[in-house]
């Protein structure tokens, strides 16, 4: 088996580089590959997204894995900007607390141990990306969650 590792444009994906001339040695059909690709990518457009193709070189069958998108990437979506801030001090968008638990249920290969770590660790995201999290900073958030204040949110 063969390998390919990949960051595509959900739905977006094309025959040329990165897949294209790692396809073509391998002997699939590349159209397939990308049409596959664009079709298990779709929920994410706009948004760069880990993709792995495994190809048995033998017999020319293929499987596509799909990986979550980075967390910012996830973060910008649901802000509805292109790029965060890029200053912690300033905002660079805002979401709901919701979101930000929408975003961690989403993050299935996370570090976090449950669902309060995995909040965690995108509020620090937001901190780094300048975004606000119901119109406060996500430091302030954070401090909240410390105080249980959002335990009905994280629960729900």
């Amino acid at each position: 088996m063969k390998t390919i590792d990949a960051i595509v444009e959900g739905g977006a994906a094309t025959a040329g580089p990165p897949l294209g001339p790692a396809l073509g040695p391998l002997g699939v059909n590349a159209g397939q590959v990308i049409a596959k690709i664009n079709e298990a990518t779709k929920d994410f457009k706009g948004m760069k997204v880990p993709v792995k193709v495994i190809v048995d070189p033998k017999t020319k069958q293929f499987t596509i894995e799909v990986g979550t998108p980075p967390t910012a990437e996830l973060i910008k979506k649901e802000a509805g900007v292109e790029k965060g801030s890029g200053n912690k001090d300033t905002s660079g968008g805002e979401i709901s607390l919701e979101k930000a638990v929408k975003i961690a249920k989403s993050k299935r290969n996370s570090l976090g141990k449950d669902i309060t770590s995995t909040v965690r660790e995108i509020l620090g995201s937001c901190v780094s990306m300048g975004i606000k999290v119901d119109g406060k900073s996500a430091k302030e958030v954070l401090k909240e969650l410390d105080q249980g204040k959002h335990d009905s949110v994280l629960k729900g």
